[in-house]
């Protein structure tokens, strides 16, 4: 059994820009076929806008209020929506408050398949 706490994990920041805490993925346990981590944006802050060729992702908004903008299209988000991105789906998001979201990445996320304007 693994089981990874969420405290006991180091923060690092992605391509997009984004701050982000493994929960469980290649890094820590023995993941193959997805991801999940916790994202922070503070207030103000966005993603860098992107796309992933192969991974499928979900965001889930823990907290706060966001705008997100997939393939073009502008929506607020905020705490309990689930946002569903697929793959090749340029795709950004901006905090209106502090914003925490878990990402889920199926395959696992990975800096290779991240690719920007």
């Amino acid at each position: 059994m693994n089981i990874q706490n969420l405290a006991a994990q180091t923060a690092f920041v992605t391509k997009d820009g984004s701050t982000i805490r493994s929960l469980l993925d290649r890094t820590n346990a023995p993941v193959h076929m997805q991801s999940l981590a916790e994202a922070s944006l503070p207030a103000g802050a966005a993603t860098q806008r992107h796309f992933h060729k192969v991974s499928e992702e979900i965001y889930y908004i823990l907290e706060g209020e966001g705008l997100m903008e997939l393939d073009g299209e502008v929506r607020t988000v905020v705490e309990g929506d689930a946002v569903l991105i697929p793959p090749g789906a340029w795709h950004t998001i901006r905090a209106a408050s502090d914003l925490r979201f878990l990402c889920c990445c199926a395959p696992p996320y990975s800096h290779e398949d991240t690719f920007f304007e």
